[in-house]
């Protein structure tokens, strides 16, 4: 199933100006996810162009309400005219600030989160989201494998490198022993983590 005219336009913009897009086979994946939930209330932390919140808001019901998080000034007013051009102002929120202190304001919860933000934050961003998270709500993680390395000695990894590896490798673990959360870590682009809140709702 491949993209609208105007995401594939979003995308081909963002490449062309390297900002960081979630890859092909993460974007099926995310639209799959997103059939079997069908979420009301979506949280995307880190906005970037806005190309994954308006991939959410095409493949998730019309009723469908996502919030998102950007500190980056520069893509902020890009976020906001991709979704003037799409037309999703009305069912996209963008919150502009460092997440973890937008985090804490947030009320009431979510039954789909997106983590695509700095690969170093994940882990302080985890207590806040966890928070937020509906039972039975999905949180997907992107970027998790950062190309092979994490699954590599420390060492093996360029120095300047190895505090976002020891932090994701934290993440990696306590997403994966957490009592509350079911997670399987799936090798789909930079690696994917999908994590189901224990509860009464299901997927």
């Amino acid at each position: 199933m491949g993209n609208t005219e105007l995401l594939n336009q979003i995308e081909k913009e963002a490449l062309e100006t390297y900002v960081p897009i979630i890859r092909r086979e993460t974007q099926s994946f995310l639209k799959t996810l997103l059939a079997a939930k069908k979420p009301e209330r979506i949280l995307e932390v880190g906005t970037a162009v806005g190309f994954s919140a308006l991939l959410m808001a095409e493949y998730s019901p019309a009723d469908t309400r996502i919030t998102t998080i950007e500190k980056y000034e520069k893509r902020i007013p890009i976020a906001k005219e991709n979704f003037r051009r799409a037309g999703r102002q009305d069912r996209i929120t963008l919150l502009e600030g460092d997440a973890a202190d937008i985090l804490k304001g947030l009320t009431g919860t979510y039954d789909f989160i997106f983590m695509d933000a700095a690969k170093g934050q994940y882990i302080h961003f985890l207590p806040e989201v966890f928070r937020l998270l509906a039972p039975g709500g999905i949180l997907l993680s992107d970027n998790v494998l950062q190309d092979g390395d994490i699954i590599e000695s420390r060492f093996a990894v360029e120095r300047r490198d190895r505090t976002i590896h020891s932090r994701m490798r934290e993440y990696l673990y306590t997403l994966t022993h957490h009592p509350e959360l079911t997670t399987s870590v799936l090798p789909l682009g930079d690696g994917v983590t999908v994590s189901v809140k224990k509860g009464n709702d299901s997927v």
